[in-house]
């Protein structure tokens, strides 16, 4: 099987690393706009470096599965750029599900697709992939299993359901998170109570990754004008009404059984 990953980041690279040992074997190739990562990577697996002209390849050049591992705003056009070179299949690890999905429809109609969110940095893996298995079978299906034999827990959604998850999961929590660490100050270690050292190092977490990506992130999914009326909402309240909303969080958190 032939798979040309776009993108050859940490995302796209995680993944020709965890299907290398995939059954039947995976060729690969390498795409990017930067033309010395693409090369970078194609050198790590010894994989084949796709030439780009305008984002496309140069050459007439086709593979079995194209592997969409791009930015959030790029992924739609780069759904209908690339269809014409997966033969047989197309999934996408962009991080957002509804629009790459909708022009997989709409580009590949008679191929297979699907769309993968592994909710973790490459570096903590294996861990829970989101998946749309939109139209999968004999081309995609030994990839999902062999992300399974590396320890990954695959569970399937819908693009809706994951999408309005993601503004809880990443968006509103990214958001709440660089809130504290922009309104904290600097105090002595011995200070730390168990919530602030583990917001500490849930801040550590987040500015220890790329701007970018979580600016997309943000972009995308929206969330953080409801973190801040939360946190006025809270800065507000008397003590009556401060209560109320704890007991609203404590509600919220334990799903409505306290």
């Amino acid at each position: 099987m032939t798979l040309c990953i776009v993108g050859a980041g940490a995302m796209g690279r995680w993944l020709a690393g965890t299907l290398a040992d995939a059954s039947p074997a995976v060729e690969f190739a390498f795409a990017d706009i930067d033309a010395a990562a693409a090369a970078e990577a194609s050198d790590t697996f010894d994989a084949e470096t796709v030439a780009l002209a305008g984002g496309t390849p140069t050459a007439d050049r086709t593979f079995d599965t194209v592997a969409l591992t791009v930015p959030i705003p790029v992924v739609e056009a780069a759904v209908a750029d690339w269809a014409p070179y997966a033969e047989s299949a197309m999934l996408d690890l962009s991080g957002v599900m509804a629009e790459p999905m909708a022009a997989m429809r709409e580009h590949l109609p008679d191929r297979e697709r699907a769309s993968l969110h592994p909710l973790f940095a490459p570096p903590r893996a294996p861990g829970n992939v989101a998946l749309v298995a939109d139209n999968v079978g004999p081309t995609l299906e030994p990839l999902l299993d062999a992300l399974r034999e590396a320890g990954n827990e695959l569970f399937e959604t819908t693009p809706a359901e994951h999408d309005d998850a993601m503004s809880t999961v990443q968006a509103k929590t990214h958001a709440a998170v660089l809130a504290w660490a922009l309104a904290g100050d600097d105090v002595r270690e011995e200070f730390h109570t168990p919530v602030s050292a583990d917001l500490r190092d849930l801040a550590a977490t987040v500015t220890g990754g790329d701007a970018g990506v979580y600016a997309d992130i943000q972009d995308a999914f929206g969330g953080a004008e409801a973190v801040a009326e939360a946190a006025r909402g809270v800065a507000d309240a008397d003590r009556e009404g401060f209560e109320t909303l704890y007991d609203e969080a404590a509600d919220a958190v334990d799903g409505g059984e306290r």
